[in-house]
């Protein structure tokens, strides 16, 4: 099997299930603990590295680390989680990523809710480590890692720059994970990259979440629950958004081939005299 239906096979076009691949060679729906178990256990980590980094961050004076740091922090944890974890559970740690592989048919409906709540638990243990680490100083140092709109962001704003780089960040996801034309090797540092480039692009806006349960773990360890409903909702619907113009205008394109006048003779060889022969 070839094009972008190779690596994701479970789904047929009229969401029929069939046993097959789903995200980074793993199988969609099948093994329902062990992949709810991996999505905990990755989405623990992910949020550990660049939430602990981010209180770090604001503790220490001068500060030890910057927002490079973080963004690295984040970007890194995932390129090694993918390639850890990615076999097992598809390595979606992301509602956004979840729904979206859902709305398109690539992922089993009924295994949604199972992912869903095992990436909030992991992401509400992994603010609970993170306030372990740096025992002492009370709950609300975990809002040091909770993600807010910046003084002056509306609403609205927030809403739209979380949708437009979770649109970014899901895009490729759906690219490398589902598509046989991309070079295996390429998909976690591809994913973890992009993971990067959204958190640097709206990190002085909105904190740059890209992930409903990134958001939701610290927020709820610490108590700070402004604005939550815009990191919650907002990834959702530009991760869905990304998986429908991908599945229905990007995976069904290929690079324009010669036309038949302009293809090279093969059967001619450089200097042959056509008309000799």
């Amino acid at each position: 099997m070839s094009g972008p239906s190779a690596r994701l096979g479970a789904y047929s076009a009229g969401g029929t299930e069939h046993r097959g691949a789903g995200l980074f060679g793993s199988s969609a729906g099948e093994n329902l603990l062990r992949s709810g178990v991996a999505e905990l256990l990755g989405t623990f980590v992910l949020v550990l590295a660049g939430g602990a980094t981010a209180v770090a961050t604001a503790l220490t004076a001068p500060p030890v680390y910057d927002l490079l740091a973080i963004v690295l922090a984040f970007g890194l944890a995932l390129v090694a989680l993918v390639a850890a974890l990615g076999h097992v559970s598809g390595c979606h740690l992301n509602p956004a990523v979840t729904l979206g592989l859902a709305v398109t048919r690539k992922f089993p409906w009924r295994a949604v809710p199972a992912y869903v709540v095992a990436q909030l638990v992991g992401a509400v243990l992994a603010s609970l480590a993170t306030w372990a680490v740096y025992s002492g100083r009370g709950h609300t140092v975990v809002g040091f890692s909770t993600t807010n709109p910046a003084p002056g962001v509306s609403g609205g704003h927030a809403f739209f720059v979380e949708a437009l780089i979770t649109f970014v960040l899901v895009l490729v996801v759906i690219s490398v994970a589902t598509d046989d034309r991309v070079p295996t090797a390429a998909a976690p540092v591809a994913v973890g990259a992009a993971l990067a480039v959204c958190i640097f692009i709206a990190a002085p806006v909105t904190g740059g979440a890209v992930n409903p349960a990134r958001a939701f773990g610290p927020a709820a360890v610490s108590g700070n629950l402004d604005a939550l409903w815009v990191y919650l909702l907002a990834p959702l619907v530009g991760g869905v958004l990304a998986a429908v113009v991908y599945d229905r205008l990007l995976a069904p394109a290929h690079t324009p081939e010669p036309d038949d006048e302009t293809k090279p003779d093969r059967q001619t060889q450089p200097g042959q005299d056509t008309a000799a022969s």
